[in-house]
């Protein structure tokens, strides 16, 4: 653990002590932006360690050469019992900053910090809306310029855009795709979608890509190539078997992806998988709810930097099936036009979502909430109002399991 306190940079600022707390270990985008972010800006020169559970992503934690805590996990989800842990290991190691990924890390950190004189907690929302019970004055990052204004609306302290960042240098075409293809036994025109295969999200656009390829496939030796696991993985595989023909690929989940990117003729995704198709240079269709499917062109990115790498369709999911056909169709017969928008995309995000540019504005708002925190008075009024919105959000959720109509990943599942 760190003993020592925090250092003068040679640029006149204090050394940062940073304990990162993604959400969870398994594959997915919040959780990896935590993990790589913590490396960018250990690589600025602050020390950050890693407070998790156990899981897949431990091998992204060593890979990055970060140190890191076990989590310690309660009966329930946020613990009094895991906001204890943290409250001490974050006083042994003498933090400045806990940073929470999601709303149940969140209200943890936040208990962890409340009775601190110098350590604050600042939080990350990946999810398509913020938890209203979040106390009012916590820092707060998130993904959209969209829901940066709606949640700044409500809240007294800093809410801040941080669009989720890329390793542009590790995600980058590099010949892996062959190697990929050959492992596979695969040939022709590829469609990838890296994904947890989720209910909330995920699933609706997951099962139209495989029909709208099975049925492509009668006419052109398209392939589908789904790479994920999940709670929705059956769905995905009787779907398959039925409406498949032969034509989609399962991996299962890939701790490294790299290689179906990179194999990709086209990628379809949303939200960090949307990001790593643009990294490998690949044509983008970003996939939404509802029916919702859209190409990424210079004349359609605006949409999606304001409003993040998702959308909202009509609900008419014949008609976005026969729509994603068609565009998959006239991408697949125009190479000249895939490696135009493959490019463009490459371009974007080297400007837009760099993980070096990420870390600076990220060492910004961890200064920002030091500098601006809440006085004892108002965090202990904030965290009485906190675990009231708590306590009734269980209980709605409660309710709803009871009427058969809840969801699992609830604030990703209800967009701002």
């Amino acid at each position: 653990m760190v003993s020592s306190r925090s250092e003068t940079r040679g640029s006149g600022e204090e050394r940062l002590r940073v304990l990162v707390y993604p959400h969870a270990m398994e594959v997915g985008g919040s959780q990896i932006n935590a993990i790589e972010l913590a490396g960018a800006l250990r690589d600025r020169g602050h020390e950050v360690w890693v407070y998790s559970e156990d899981g897949p992503l431990l091998q992204l934690v060593r890979r990055l050469n970060l140190p890191r805590v076990a989590a310690r996990r309660g009966y329930h989800r946020p613990s009094p019992l895991t906001a204890l842990h943290l409250a001490v290991v974050a006083a042994r190691g003498r933090f400045d900053v806990i940073h929470a990924y999601e709303w149940p890390p969140a209200v943890e950190a936040y208990l962890a910090t409340a009775f601190s004189r110098r350590r604050v907690a600042v939080v990350t929302v990946m999810s398509m809306a913020v938890a209203p019970f979040l106390p009012s004055s916590m820092s707060l990052v998130v993904g959209t310029e969209r829901i940066r204004q709606h949640a700044a609306a409500r809240r007294s302290g800093a809410t801040s855009l941080l669009e989720p960042p890329v390793d542009v240098e590790w995600n980058a075409p590099a010949g892996r795709g062959a190697d990929f293809r050959a492992a596979y036994r695969l040939d022709g025109p590829l469609v990838v979608v890296v994904s947890r295969l989720a209910h909330e999200l995920k699933l609706e656009g997951i099962l139209t890509a495989v029909r709208a390829v099975g049925r492509l496939a009668g006419e052109t030796p398209v392939r589908l190539v789904v790479v994920g696991d999940g709670p929705a993985a059956q769905e995905v595989r009787d779907l398959v078997a039925e409406r498949g023909h032969g034509a989609v690929l399962l991996t299962g989940l890939l701790e490294d992806p790299r290689g179906a990117y990179d194999a990709a003729d086209v990628v379809i995704g949303m939200g960090g998988s949307a990001l790593k198709g643009m990294a490998f240079a690949k044509p983008l269709i970003v996939q939404g709810e509802h029916g919702f499917f859209r190409l990424l062109t210079p004349e359609s990115a605006g949409d999606f930097l304001e409003h993040g790498w998702y959308g909202v369709g009509e609900g008419d999911l014949a008609m976005a099936e026969d729509d994603l056909v068609h565009l998959l169709r006239e991408l697949l017969k125009d190479e000249r036009r895939r490696e135009e928008l493959g490019s463009y995309g490459r371009q974007l995000l080297e400007q837009r979502f760099s993980l070096v540019r990420a870390a600076a504005v990220q060492e910004r708002v961890y200064r920002q909430a030091i500098a601006h925190r809440a006085g004892l008075a108002r965090r202990v009024l904030e965290g009485v109002v906190a675990a009231a919105g708590l306590v009734a959000h269980k209980a709605g959720r409660r309710l709803a399991r009871r009427r058969g109509v809840v969801q699992v990943d609830d604030f990703n599942a209800r967009p701002a």
